[in-house]
């Protein structure tokens, strides 16, 4: 994990922010150029100075190949975490070892003592992430989030949380 930068725009557009089925559940909807994502970033980084919140790409091997991504936003002693993979490295753990290292670095803090996500009720796999890494499912947010690429309405979330 290391804090993204410009040049990794590419990357990210090319590894997963431009694939139909990677974004299906996510907020946004597919990328349509680099530059959007690079837009993104410079947004991540603003944020990031105002220590709102962070993000930090996922690398594989020794050429620091982006694969992904994870993010925290920071709410008082709350924090919430997001988080995107490429396709090609799915079902390896990668994303379980992300969300849990996370989790295991942010409850560390003296100030943070809840770390918690979402994730659609259909999406099975980042259910299974979240368990993984020692989540505890606490219930279901009715009508939670909207996730565009499959319908313009509010969904139903899971919300799962880790605390100290």
């Amino acid at each position: 994990m290391r804090p993204p930068v410009r040049a990794d725009a590419a990357v990210i557009f090319e590894e997963y922010a431009a694939d139909p089925e990677v974004t299906r559940y996510m907020t946004w909807v597919p990328h349509r150029t680099s530059d959007t994502v690079a837009e993104f970033l410079e947004i991540l980084d603003a944020r990031a100075n105002l220590g709102e919140e962070f993000g930090w790409v996922l690398t594989h091997g020794d050429v620091d190949s982006v694969i992904g991504m994870i993010g925290a936003r920071i709410r008082d002693f709350k924090v919430e975490i997001g988080y995107v993979l490429g396709r090609a490295h799915w079902g390896n753990g990668y994303m379980t070892e992300a969300v849990s290292a996370l989790a295991e670095c942010l409850l560390f803090r003296p100030e943070v003592f809840r770390v918690w996500a979402v994730c659609d009720i259909e999406n099975r796999a980042s259910a299974r992430v979240l368990e993984k890494a020692n989540f505890a499912r606490e219930g279901i947010l009715r009508r939670w989030m909207s996730h565009p690429n499959i319908s313009p309405e509010p969904r139903d979330c899971f919300i799962y949380g880790r605390v100290r």
